[in-house]
């Protein structure tokens, strides 16, 4: 069983319908199956729904959450996981990359999980975390 972090990136494709929209329903369908395990990071899931909420107000972030809800990804929470908020801000402070990306790659490298993304900001930390470049 493959595990994958989605990046905010990678899961505002899939629900705006873009380019890469279809490669993200693939694993979403290959989750559901079980043949896969799908995390993201309650950061990156924050980043979506205000995505969203600036995008459309509140009523379309209310309905992106709902979406996601019945989607097979499992939300990690920060809560004390102070190793994980460590890695964080050690990739933000190394890199050219928002707090929230650095969450995502610091739970990818926590769970030596593959990093869904087709966000550039990214690149800076392949030689650390394995990642699968969207289109």
């Amino acid at each position: 069983m493959s595990v994958r972090v989605l990046d905010s990136w990678a899961l505002l494709a899939f629900l705006k319908g873009e380019p890469s929209a279809e490669e993200v329903g693939g694993l979403l369908k290959s989750a559901a199956q079980g043949r896969d395990r799908l995390l993201m990071c309650v950061i990156n899931w924050g980043e979506v729904y205000y995505s969203f909420m600036k995008a459309g107000g509140r009523e379309a972030a209310e309905s992106a959450a709902s979406d996601i809800s019945r989607m097979p990804i499992e939300i990690f929470p920060v809560n004390a996981d102070l190793e994980l908020v460590r890695q964080a801000a050690s990739y933000k402070a190394q890199y050219k990359m928002s707090y929230a990306d650095a969450f995502a790659a610091a739970l990818s490298k926590e769970k030596k999980a593959e990093l869904v993304t087709g966000d550039p900001e990214f690149k800076s930390v392949e030689k650390e975390v394995k990642i699968r470049w969207l289109k």
